[in-house]
C-alpha cells in the first residue's frame, strides 16, 4: 500500500468531529510514523499558506519539493491540505501535537522543519509571515536559534550565503573540528538514517538537497582557508 493510500486510511479513521490534529495521537509507531510525517508537513505547509497570504498557491506543486506525489495520488494529499486550511485548530496547536508525537527526537522535527523550508520557498520568495511563522514552529519544536539560523542560511538567499551558517560553525572554530560537524551531518542525512527516523522514502529527495548544500558549504569552506 502506497504512502498516500495509507495517508487516506488515516484520515478515513477520523471519527465525527474529530479535527485533523487528532491525526497525531494515533500515529505515534513505524510505520504509521511515515504517515504522520507527511501529513504533519502537509498540514503545517498548509496554515503557512494562510501565513503569506498566497492561499490560492498551488499546493501540489509546493509539496512536490518534498514529496513525490504521482498523479493518481493528488487527491490524498490535497485532501490533508483542505482538512488543515478548513480548520479551526491554529497551527501552533498542530505544531504541539506534532511535537508531542515525535518527542524528544530532535533530528525528525529537523527534517519536518526542512520540508516546510522548501515549502517556503516553493514560489522563489521568503516572506516576513513565513519566516515568523517558521521559527514558532521551531521555537515549539525546542529547536536551538542556532539551529534555526543553519536551516534559515540554507534555504534564503540574502546577501550572500554564509558556509559557515550552512553548517552551523563559525570561522573562528579549527578546521578539524569544522571538518567533524560536516561529516556528522553527511552521516545524519544519510537517506537510511533519514528513514529510520520516519521521513517517508516519498521525501527522501530531502536527503540529496540537503547533501549538496553541506558539501558545497564544506567546500567553500576548505577553499577559504587554502587562500
Amino acid at each position: 500500500m502506497s504512502l498516500w493510500s495509507r495517508i487516506g486510511d488515516a484520515l478515513s479513521a477520523l471519527t465525527s468531529g474529530e479535527g485533523l490534529a487528532a491525526v497525531f495521537d494515533k500515529l505515534r509507531t513505524p510505520p504509521e510514523k511515515t504517515v504522520a510525517f507527511a501529513i504533519a508537513v502537509i498540514a503545517l505547509g498548509a496554515k503557512m499558506a494562510k501565513a503569506d497570504g498566497l492561499v490560492t498557491r498551488d499546493e501540489v506543486t509546493a509539496f512536490r519539493e518534498v514529496f513525490s506525489i504521482p498523479q493518481a495520488e493528488e487527491a490524498n494529499a490535497a485532501r490533508v491540505f483542505n482538512l488543515a486550511r478548513q480548520d479551526v485548530a491554529g497551527f501552533e496547536d498542530y505544531a504541539r501535537k506534532i511535537k508531542n508525537m515525535f518527542g524528544d527526537d530532535k533530528a525528525a522535527l529537523g527534517d519536518l522543519l526542512e520540508g516546510l523550508f522548501h515549502i517556503a520557498m516553493a514560489d522563489g520568495q521568503y516572506h516576513p509571515n513565513e519566516d515568523n511563522f517558521l521559527y514558532r514552529v521551531a521555537e515549539i519544536f525546542e529547536m536551538q536559534d542556532s539551529n534555526f539560523t543553519r536551516l534559515r542560511a540554507r534555504f534564503v538567499p540574502d546577501a550572500e550565503r554564509d558556509p559557515y551558517d550552512v553548517l552551523g560553525v563559525s570561522p573562528d572554530m579549527p578546521m578539524a573540528d569544522i571538518r567533524k560537524v560536516w561529516r556528522q551531518m553527511v552521516r545524519d542525512t544519510h537517506p537510511d538514517q533519514m528513514i529510520a527516523r520516519g521521513v517517508p522514502e516519498e521525501a527522501i529527495k530531502l536527503a540529496e538537497k540537503r547533501m549538496v548544500a553541506i558539501n558545497r558549504a564544506w567546500e567553500q569552506i576548505t577553499e577559504r582557508d587554502a587562500a
